[in-house]
Parts: structure tokens; sequence; C-alpha cells
């Protein structure tokens, strides 16, 4: 693992988020890319709106004063951290970022979001898992220590995740940490029979060429059921494919992924499609 971004908002969500990106960072010698995206909007950027560019200046130091004041923490002596300012709070930049410095993984810590605000509006976590190619680490509370003993992968085992499993198999391995494999079997038009699940799972297997044992759990619900399983097995962070999927498909066919890095309490990794 090179390069970890870590987005910045100065919150305290922000700061689990560093600490755990420190631990790995001092584990695998990786620099960390502390990413803050600043607000301004196009008036700000012009001498024609109301602010003046000198204003706009100001700002932006004032940013980068608070910033070099947000990464003078102990647990970051010995990491090399670079900041990086962008002007527009657009999160497709992540991407830029990551392309630009060779990133493998975004950190980021998340309040979560509920009812109406996560359908409107969704929390930043859920907009950067949405628009990030590269795996993000979804951080809720504050840890001290991060080590992972136990990993769930939760799956829908098609043929369009094979790629998503390889990259989460890589992430637990990096981890040293004990993948738990899952299918959450849930009611209607979904619903297989135990053997028809297991020859769709070993279907995916032979293709993955992985030789790993997957548990069957049935719930009302795939994201319930995922909460439940990682409960059950005392899982340290869930792994889960997401499609990012925006717009009007988002609205109407939401992501499981997205969701669960919302709700859950514990860790989450997603990995895209």
């Amino acid at each position: 693992m090179k390069n970890i971004i870590v987005p910045v908002d100065f919150s305290d969500q922000s700061e689990y988020a560093m600490k755990v990106a420190a631990s790995l960072a001092k584990k695998h010698g990786s620099e960390i890319l502390a990413l803050h995206m600043l607000e301004l909007n196009q008036a700000m950027l012009t001498s024609e709106g109301s602010f003046h560019p000198e204003q706009m200046v100001f700002l932006i130091k004032m940013a980068e004063k608070r910033f070099a004041t947000f990464l003078e923490k102990p647990y970051l002596k010995g990491i090399k951290v670079t900041p990086i300012v962008k002007h527009f709070k657009v999160f497709s930049e992540v991407n830029e970022v990551a392309d630009k410095h060779n990133a493998d993984l975004v950190v980021m810590g998340s309040h979560g979001s509920d009812g109406l605000k996560e359908i409107f509006v969704g929390s930043n976590a859920e907009k950067v898992v949405r628009n990030a190619n590269i795996p993000v680490l979804v951080i809720k509370n504050n840890i001290e220590n991060f080590k992972v003993d136990t990993f769930v992968f939760a799956c829908d085992f098609r043929e369009e995740s094979l790629a998503s499993f390889q990259k989460a198999s890589e992430f637990a391995k990096m981890l040293s940490a004990e993948v738990s494999l899952v299918y959450i079997n849930v009611p209607g038009d979904d619903f297989l029979s135990t053997t028809d699940a297991y020859q769709k799972i070993n279907k995916f297997l032979h293709k993955a060429k992985a030789g790993q044992e997957v548990e069957i759990f049935n719930d009302y619900t795939v994201e319930q059921g995922i909460l439940n399983y990682c409960e059950t097995v005392g899982a340290d962070v869930i792994g889960i494919p997401t499609h990012g999927r925006k717009g009007l498909t988002h609205f109407f066919m939401g992501s499981i992924g997205e969701d669960i890095a919302n709700h859950s309490k514990l860790p989450v990794v997603t990995f895209k499609i």
C-alpha cells in the first residue's frame, strides 16, 4: 500500500479516519494524502462577483492554516503527510488525486445518514463511495489501535463481482485478517434454495480460482442480514462490492454498499464493481 487518501473537514470523524490511516501507514510504510475540499462558489473565484480575489486568497490561507494545525498530531510523527487543498467540493476529484498520486485506498470518517436527509442529501462518505474507483474504508468511531482479525466480505456471487472479490481478498491479505464470506438469502424473487445457492457460489469461486467456504445466512433484507451476520461472527470490518450508481438510477435502485456504509457502526470498506 503506497498512498492513502484521507478527506479532511476538521471534524472528529476526520480525525478518526486519520488515526486509522496513520495505523495503516506505519504498518505498510505508506504516505498519507490529506485532502481538503473547500466550498468556494464561482463568485469567489472571479473579480466580477460579490467576492474579490483577495478575499478568496484569504479564505484559502485560513483553510491552509487550519489544515496545518489539524495535522500536528503525535500519532502522525514519522509518517509522510502531504496536504492537498481543492477549491471545490467535487467528489469526483478524489479519483483525480488517486490517479495522480497512485493511491490505493481512501480512509474516510462519517457520521452516517438516515431518513429524508439520506435520500435527498446523503453523507459525504456515501458520495465518495459512489465516485471513488479505489477501495473506500469508512470509519464511524474512534479506534485507537486499528487491527482486523475477522474480515467479512458479503457478496451476491454474480460474475460482475469477481474483480471486487479479488480486491477484497488482497485487502484482507494485506491486513493479515481471516476472511469470512457470506451470501445473504432473502425472501422474494431472489430467494434461492440451499442447493441453488451453493451451485451459484461454487461456480463463482471456480472462476475466481478460490477454495474458500461461504456461509449462507437467511434474513429479511440483505442489509440487515449483513449486519446481523457480522454481529454473529464478531466481525471487525465489513467488505462489500458497490456499483457506485448515480442520478436517477441511484435514486430508484439504491446501493447496498452505500447503505451499509451509512448505517453500520463497524468500519466498512467498499470495492467498486
